[in-house]
Parts: C-alpha cells; sequence; structure tokens
C-alpha cells in the first residue's frame, strides 16, 4: 500500500484531534473532579498553575494543529466519495466550534478572570464568590470540548478507514 499525501495529512490531523479529545477526556474524567476535591483557594491557585503551565508549544501545535490542517486536509480530499467529504466537514466543524470557539470565547476569559486575581489578598468569601462563578461554567464548556472532541476524532478515524479502503 502507498501512503500518498493525503493519508500523511490525513493521519497527522487524526492524530492531533485524537490528542486534543485524549486531553479533554482526562481533564474531566480525572482533573476536575480531583482538585473540584480541593478547598477553595487551593482549587483557584492549581487552576491557575494549569493555565500558565498549559500554555506550550506543544500544546499551541496540538490544539491549533487541527485547524491548520483542516482546510488543506479537506482540499485534498476533495475528489473523494461524497459521504466523506462530509464526515470531514462535520469533523472539522465539530472541533472548531466545539473545541476552539468554545475555548477562545468561553475557557479564556474564565481563566483571564482567574489569572487576574491575586488569591493571596482574597478573602475567603472572595475565594468562594470567586471559584462559584468559575467552576461550574467552566466544567459545562469543558464538557462541550470533550464531546465535540470526541465526536470529531471518531468521524476523522472513520474518514480514514474509507480512504485507506479506497
Amino acid at each position: 500500500m502507498d501512503f500518498t499525501l493525503q493519508h500523511i495529512v490525513a493521519f497527522v490531523l487524526v492524530l492531533l484531534v485524537g490528542l486534543s479529545a485524549g486531553l479533554c477526556f482526562t481533564w474531566t474524567n480525572a482533573i476536575t473532579t480531583g482538585i473540584g476535591k480541593l478547598d477553595d483557594l487551593g482549587y483557584l491557585r492549581a487552576f491557575q498553575q494549569m493555565n500558565i503551565s498549559i500554555i506550550n508549544p506543544l500544546f499551541i501545535i496540538v490544539f491549533f494543529g487541527p485547524f491548520i490542517l483542516g482546510l488543506p486536509h479537506l482540499y485534498l480530499f476533495k475528489n473523494a466519495s461524497s459521504s466523506m467529504i462530509w464526515l470531514l466537514i462535520f469533523a472539522l466543524a465539530f472541533y472548531f466550534f466545539g473545541v476552539l470557539l468554545v475555548t477562545i470565547f468561553g475557557h479564556v476569559p474564565l481563566n483571564e478572570l482567574l489569572d487576574k486575581t491575586d488569591l493571596s489578598k482574597a478573602s475567603l468569601e472572595d475565594l468562594k464568590l470567586l471559584r462559584n462563578r468559575f467552576e461550574t461554567k467552566w466544567n459545562r464548556l469543558h464538557l462541550i470540548r470533550t464531546v465535540t472532541s470526541i465526536t470529531s476524532f471518531l468521524l476523522l478515524i472513520i474518514s480514514l478507514v474509507q480512504s485507506i479502503k479506497q
């Protein structure tokens, strides 16, 4: 079997979306449930530190890579069957709307609110109010990211299997 540029781009795209879906799943399954058991100060400090450490070159590649590769990938498969084109369109739309836009317009403002707060100077009541304002909304938005990234990943796997069979 010969692998073409189409297949290489498809494999990389599936890998990047899979890594994003895995990150979202792990965050939903373990991280938020684990730190959710901390007191308000511990929870908010942990989130501040994670917000700082997650912004790194590898994360940027994994997170934005599917968006950057998505359109070239679709172009490379422009002559594929209509069902495969629709799988790709839906996979990319789920990732774009459910992961990228939810992050940019939902999580980033919440993270910035948290990052601007000097937790060492906040009262216990302020910490409780900030956590209440942050945690439920952040987790609800993150569930959207988890579901849509996994959905995107599954659709891309199906499309990749179809492309290999052709």
